[in-house]
């Protein structure tokens, strides 16, 4: 296995910006296939005898690639960019594999997926008792005082109801024996809920007479005694202990940490294919990290990312954050995120009527209307994307409505591209909305069949059918569907998103209303073309064609032809991007010619 993080390249520099310029030129007035200009046009890197899908409608397949200076310059025949290779230039015989543009990630957490490589793994736990084992054993390596922190339980995948309980989630009493030294964090895995153990519930200063904080809800037994989970809002009662010790730290111990996590979710990326990564939210001063770590050439994707932080903040700074294109095409900020509700699976998702397994409850408005239109106008103000995440069907409504009145009060001739991050439970009535609007759904397939199991339980059958991730009935109806994984909630493989995408299957006898499932042309289209479209970067990337930066992804499969099931077992055998090898599984023939 080979990870090169390194993306800047001696001949990217040694070319002049004139010759830059004359290079594009010539592109642009000739035929994708022939060398520029009449002129013989050398590369510095050529791919061939490939089953190469260009996501290009005016020539969707070709067998060769040619790349110089980090772009593409030709897509054809072998024959055709055979023109193109010099003694200098390396050739990879791609033997027939599967090649296609490199995967856009079109919602995660870049910094969340590096540090939840470095915390407890708890998605694997098919019981409350193995998570308080792991935690457990994680106090004989850690030192008294100190956190304990993971990620990744869900309540609703375990075998069975933990013993004590309250509406199914765990109380803190066994973890609480086995962790009177150490306070405890361990997030949900939808980012949404939170359990504390006593000692940082004490830290916090909780006790019964604790008020839940507007768009959260802390759990209470009948005795009204906290239990220890903490939905929504309520987290940051925890959290914000947790980060004022983190603050105590030195300097240089918080920059490696910061630098760790982007190179270990650099790393995570690149050998899953994915080249550009849409981050869903990230602070003032985290950006500024990330402009740190691409100075020093430390990114090893394209990030594309959305601001969320206090409106206070973005309005006093937001235009000394906007960046497009920074050190050369690894770092673009041109967004903002906001939250207006929680997640399903922790019942903090907002919806027009009551759950069906909580009829106490229709969920939680994380942020006030008034405050998510504030946030509206200063993308405006400032020509930022507004992204909102949005779950239940009370909460896309909502959004739609601010979206609606903002683009009559402040009309554009030019697209906004709006986001509705996630859209995934949806009233019919406002699922011809997204398209009339413009409005992107940001959506993620791997949540459709991670959620299904417990989907019907919270909405019953009829919502689920009618607007339960409903993929197919967005894009017939006109609007842009993209695709992504949400990480760390979920894997960032996007291999079994797309595989999700196209069968909905959770088992051989179970497929979760397949009518919504996608083509093979429609889910690539989802993590490629579309996924750039709706980051205003269509024109540089998620299709390969002259022109456009050379990120490349080859597979052992054939996507769009192979059977259903043998997605599955799709790897990664390459990872170009920058028109350099980021990642290679195993040695493919190279040499010169």
């Amino acid at each position: 296995m080979q990870l090169l993080l390194s993306h800047k390249t001696a001949l990217r520099f040694a070319l002049s910006r004139k010759t830059l310029a004359v290079l594009f030129a010539c592109i642009a007035s000739a035929l994708p296939s022939a060398p520029a200009c009449g002129q013989q046009q050398s590369a510095d890197l050529v791919l061939v005898g490939g089953n190469i899908y260009t996501v290009d409608q005016s020539r969707p397949h070709a067998e060769a690639i040619a790349v110089n200076a980090g772009r593409i310059v030709a897509v054809g025949s072998d024959k055709a960019i055979s023109a193109y290779i010099t003694p200098e230039t390396q050739v990879i015989d791609l033997k027939g594999k599967f090649a296609m543009p490199g995967f856009i990630e079109g919602h995660a957490h870049f910094m969340g997926l590096g540090e939840s490589m470095m915390m407890l793994n708890l998605h694997k736990a098919k019981t409350w008792n193995e998570i308080v084992l792991q935690v457990e054993n994680a106090t004989r390596t850690t030192p008294p005082g100190e956190w304990i922190i993971g990620r990744g339980w869900h309540q609703s995948k375990w075998d069975h109801v933990p013993s004590p309980n309250v509406d199914g989630y765990p109380t803190n009493f066994e973890m609480n024996l086995a962790t009177p030294d150490h306070p405890v964090l361990l997030t949900h895995a939808s980012g949404h809920m939170s359990f504390a153990n006593e000692y940082a519930m004490r830290l916090a200063g909780i006790d019964v007479d604790t008020v839940n904080p507007r768009g959260g809800e802390i759990v209470k037994d009948e005795n009204g005694k906290p239990i220890g989970i903490f939905r929504e809002t309520a987290q940051a009662l925890i959290q914000k202990v947790k980060t004022r010790a983190d603050s105590q730290r030195p300097q240089s111990e918080k920059q490696a940490y910061s630098q760790r996590a982007a190179e270990l979710a650099s790393m995570e990326c690149l050998k899953k294919g994915i080249t550009s990564f849409q981050d869903a939210g990230s602070t003032l001063a985290t950006v500024r990290t990330l402009r740190q770590l691409a100075d020093k050439g430390k990114l090893g994707v394209r990030l594309w990312v959305m601001i969320r932080d206090d409106n206070e903040r973005l309005r006093g700074q937001l235009a000394n954050f906007k960046m497009i294109g920074y050190a050369d095409q690894f770092l673009t900020c041109r967004a903002l995120k906001r939250s207006i509700d929680g997640a399903l699976g922790a019942h903090g998702a907002w919806l027009l009527a009551p759950y069906q397994d909580l009829p106490t409850s229709s969920g939680l408005n994380t942020a006030s209307i008034e405050s998510v239109t504030e946030t509206a106008k200063l993308g405006i103000k400032n020509d930022f994307q507004v992204c909102v995440h949005a779950i239940g069907d009370r909460a896309n409504r909502e959004v739609l409505d601010i979206y609606e009145k903002m683009f009559r009060e402040f009309p554009s001739q030019f697209p906004r591209r709006w986001r509705i991050e996630h859209a995934q439970h949806l009233h019919p009535d406002d699922i011809p909305r997204f398209g009339k609007l413009g409005v992107i759904a940001s959506m993620q397939g791997i949540h459709c069949t991670s959620d299904a199991i417990f989907v019907p339980q919270r909405l019953g059958m009829r919502r689920s059918e009618e607007g339960a991730y409903v993929w197919k009935s967005l894009i017939e109806t006109g609007a842009i569907v993209t695709n992504g994984t949400d990480a760390p909630v979920e894997d960032v493989d996007p291999i079994a998103s797309f595989y999700a995408s196209v069968t909905r299957r959770l088992t051989d006898k179970f497929t979760f209303f397949p009518e919504q499932v996608l083509s093979r042309e429609q889910a690539i289209r989802s993590y490629t073309i579309d996924n750039a479209y709706a980051a205003f970067e269509e024109n540089i990337k998620g299709s390969l064609v002259p022109g456009k930066l050379a990120d490349i992804v080859v597979l052992n499969n054939d996507l769009i032809q192979c059977d259903a099931e043998q997605i599955k077992n799709t790897r990664v055998e390459m990872t170009i991007i920058d028109g350099r090898i980021a990642f290679q599984a195993q040695a493919t023939t190279t040499n010169s010619e």
